[in-house]
């Protein structure tokens, strides 16, 4: 078994699994990627027998796969994680909470139920697929999965999603059409003990509000949040508004708790415990000044990753010669991706054009801190 997968991200920051629904691949999730990377490892995955994974012989189960779940966050060394499944993705999430709930720090179920369906709307489901092929059924799909205000005004991404549609493998969808058939967690969501976000489209025909209000209501520690005017994918139709959401619920909701979070992702929490532990009436407004702005508003915009920043802001700090930030920077580039030899590249760029004494000195206090790590 082979699980295609994509793991986007600096190394110091929490992951964050997307799994996603039936008949689609990872690629559902893409455009809430950038603004999500500031804050998570992003790792995303084609459920088995969708995308690039393999689609095994035979009917699937939810618990298998969840187990490819586990299989690929123990093949990748991730021991703790965040998990967001969209409807069949949202089963498999249960089924992690409820037998696997050690292993998640939060865990999102959007747009799924607790029992989706019965046995005739699957197995009529997956007769339909065996003789029509499931590239048949894509604009029922997109019937279901977006509002007619989406399908009206975004035709390119509607078309994108036709063809991941029609990329589908039939068999893979047939298999996972039984594990949806057989799935029925409604006992077992007491079980579920990990904080959980249960996010719906108001607008949603194949999971409605009601099941997502059974969900909140039988899961302790967990709310609901409800998606205006979209349906069942409603994380593609108001992909900024979901992952604000996201981090809502895992990071918090000031500019202050996010600042924060990216500032110990960034910097370590060593440093960033010494720092507060040194605040006081004098210098209290500067720290929350930087946490909120620097790190909150800038370090967390989408339009750029925090490796780059961290390259782009050594070569400004060795411009303007700033020998503390330097040498703090560099030891918080290693959270970011970068490595002793791509610093070094950073140098040497910079002699060129900041001059070979402001060079000079950040060689020497790059060899500080490689020393102390």
């Amino acid at each position: 078994m082979r699980t295609h997968y994509q793991l986007e991200g600096t190394p110091n920051s929490p992951v964050l699994i997307f799994s996603n629904s039936l008949g689609a691949n990872y690629h559902m999730w893409d455009d809430l990627v950038p603004h999500l990377l500031p804050y998570f490892q992003v790792l995303r995955y084609d459920t088995r027998g969708h995308g690039h994974s393999t689609a095994t012989d035979g009917e699937y189960s939810i618990e298998l796969l969840a187990k490819d779940v586990i299989q690929l966050a123990d093949d990748l060394g991730i021991q703790k994680f965040a998990f967001c499944g969209l409807s069949m993705g949202g089963l498999i999430g249960q089924y992690l909470g409820i037998h696997y709930g050690s292993r998640l720090t939060h865990l999102i179920l959007s747009n799924t139920g607790a029992k989706i369906g019965d046995e005739a709307r699957w197995t009529e489901r997956a007769e339909k697929i065996a003789e029509a092929g499931t590239g048949a059924l894509a604009d029922e799909f997109m019937q279901r999965w977006f509002s007619d205000d989406f399908i009206s005004t975004q035709k390119s991404k509607i078309a994108e999603m036709k063809a991941m549609v029609n990329r589908s493998s039939d068999a893979g969808y047939i298999s996972c059409c039984a594990a949806i058939r057989d799935a029925d967690f409604r006992k077992d969501l007491p079980k579920i003990f990990v904080p959980t976000l249960v996010i719906t489209g108001d607008e949603d025909p194949v999971t409605t509000v009601e099941q997502a209000e059974y969900l909140a209501d039988n899961i302790p520690n967990s709310h609901m949040y409800v998606m205006i005017q979209t349906k069942h994918l409603c994380a593609t139709e108001k992909p900024e508004e979901y992952a604000d959401k996201l981090v809502d619920f895992i990071v918090g909701t000031s500019k202050e708790e996010r600042g924060m979070h990216i500032r110990r992702t960034v910097l370590g929490n060593a440093h960033v415990d010494k720092a507060n532990s040194k605040k006081n009436a004098f210098n209290t407004d500067f720290q929350e000044f930087i946490t909120e702005y620097a790190w909150g508003d800038i370090w967390s915009r989408p339009g750029m990753n925090k490796t780059d920043r961290s390259k782009i802001t050594i070569a400004m700090l060795i411009a303007l010669n700033r020998k503390d930030e330097l040498k703090m920077h560099i030891r918080a580039a290693f959270n970011n991706g970068l490595t002793k030899d791509y610093i070094k590249e950073i140098i040497m760029q910079a002699s060129i054009y900041c001059g070979l004494p402001a060079a000079n000195e950040a060689i020497h206090l790059a060899e500080e801190v490689f020393l102390s790590l």
